[in-house]
C-alpha cells in the first residue's frame, strides 16, 4: 500500500524520478506512488520541487509537508495533514492509476 490514513495526517510512498521532462504522477508502481520532478538530484533541489508540486496540487501549505525518511534517496515517506483535497486525490490515483 503506498499511502496509510492515520487520525489527523496522512502517509504516502513515493518513488521520485528526477530531472524528468515535467512534473507529474506517473502511477502506482511497486508499493510507491511513483512522481517525475524537473528538478535535478542535486543539493536536494528535486525534494524542494517535490514538496512544492505537492503543496499546488494538494492546496497543503509546504511546510507542512514532512519528510518521515529517504531524504537523501528516491523511494520516500511523507507525512501530510489529512485533508479532503488529500483523500479526494488519492482517491483519484487509486481509480485510474
Amino acid at each position: 500500500m503506498w499511502y496509510d490514513l492515520g487520525e489527523d495526517r496522512v502517509e504516502l510512498w513515493v518513488t521520485v524520478r528526477p530531472a524528468s521532462s515535467k512534473d507529474s504522477v506517473a502511477g502506482v508502481y511497486d508499493g510507491a506512488l511513483k512522481i517525475h520532478i524537473k528538478a535535478p538530484a542535486v543539493e536536494g533541489a528535486a525534494n524542494k520541487a517535490l514538496v512544492k508540486f505537492l503543496s499546488k496540487r494538494l492546496k497543503v501549505a509546504k511546510s507542512d509537508i514532512l519528510f518521515v525518511s529517504g531524504q537523501t534517496s528516491k523511494r520516500k515517506r511523507l507525512r501530510l495533514p489529512k485533508s479532503d483535497n488529500v483523500l479526494a486525490w488519492i482517491e483519484e490515483i487509486k481509480e485510474h492509476g
